[in-house]
């Protein structure tokens, strides 16, 4: 079995407009990226659309009509005070939900070992109710919402990189205690969530905020504390929010990671796979905004994806 690249043109139409730093431009680059001869093993597969069914599970069905209403036939529109849309942004958002839900079927049924969704809009901080911080539907979330109804699963856990916390997916998760969600971030940081006082119930939310300017070593001592706890919890799906924004080049942050951090971080959290959950992770794009740094870090990301 082989890794899955899982993505959609459509992605790239999502206009958020010039000068904004969610741009068409970031996936373009970790496309571009993964085009080296290194990743001609990966197994590419369009994304699917995801279905009213899949997205309905996480956001409630008035809160996805809205946001699909707001989609505009020509122009921009504001969502809230970063978050745009365009008349490409709903398919988009369709798609990028979509990836993960066929990403995990995929990895369930033993077609792939793992996979990676190369798309956006992003989705972590997409609360139930609430679109936000770039992100209109909550991805991840909707993942592995879909891999219970679809494959039985009861116990599913979320691991979260990116510097800002997933707010989003942690209030999908937090009131449910066969649901595991993880996060390493810059702390005190947009959207002001993620200390670790919150647990969630039965301690099934772990939250390791990290002071800015932290680098490789405060991340590598946080993430191992983390994953004793993950591996505690005994998932039997890992998904990835993979953001690649605690980057040293990042400018929306201070954290100072290298690649070398994000394939270390893939290895453990593939490790813990191996050992509850078969080996099945699921990763999906979120944060990154310098081109060359997102680029990078996210090859080192599915490098590492690769060689489980």
């Amino acid at each position: 079995m082989v890794t899955g690249l899982f993505s959609h043109a459509a992605c790239l139409a999502h206009d958020t407009g010039q000068g904004h730093p969610e741009c068409p431009e970031r996936l373009r680059a970790v496309l571009m990226r993964l085009e080296a001869e290194e990743f001609s093993y990966l197994d590419r597969r369009e994304a699917p659309r995801a279905s009213s069914e899949q997205i309905s599970r996480v956001h409630p069905s008035d809160f996805v009509d809205r946001i699909l209403r707001t989609v505009p036939q020509a122009g921009l529109r504001l969502v809230d005070g970063d978050t745009v849309v365009s008349p490409g942004s709903g398919e988009a958002a369709l798609r990028a939900a979509g990836a993960v839900c066929a990403a995990v079927d995929a990895v369930m049924a033993g077609e792939l070992r793992n996979a990676f969704c190369a798309v956006r809009p992003p989705g972590h901080h997409a609360e139930p109710s609430q679109a936000m911080g770039f992100c209109l539907f909550n991805n991840v979330a909707i993942g592995a919402m879909h891999a219970r109804a679809r494959w039985g699963l009861r116990r599913v856990a979320v691991v979260d990189f990116d510097v800002h916390h997933g707010n989003g997916t942690q209030a999908a998760f937090e009131a449910d205690a066969d649901l595991f969600y993880c996060s390493t971030h810059q702390y005190p940081l947009y959207p002001g969530t993620g200390a670790a006082h919150e647990k969630g119930v039965a301690g099934n939310v772990v939250n390791m905020p990290l002071r800015p300017f932290a680098g490789s070593a405060e991340f590598r001592e946080g993430m191992e504390r983390a994953l004793v706890r993950l591996e505690g919890f005994a998932p039997e799906l890992l998904l990835i929010s993979a953001g690649f924004d605690a980057h040293r080049a990042d400018p929306l942050a201070q954290l100072q990671l290298t690649d070398d951090d994000y394939y270390w971080v893939t290895q453990q959290l593939l490790e813990v796979a191996r050992k509850t959950a078969q080996g099945r992770v699921v990763s999906t794009l979120e944060g990154g905004y310098d081109l060359q740094a997102l680029a990078d870090a996210a090859a080192a990301h599915v490098r590492a994806l690769m060689v489980a």
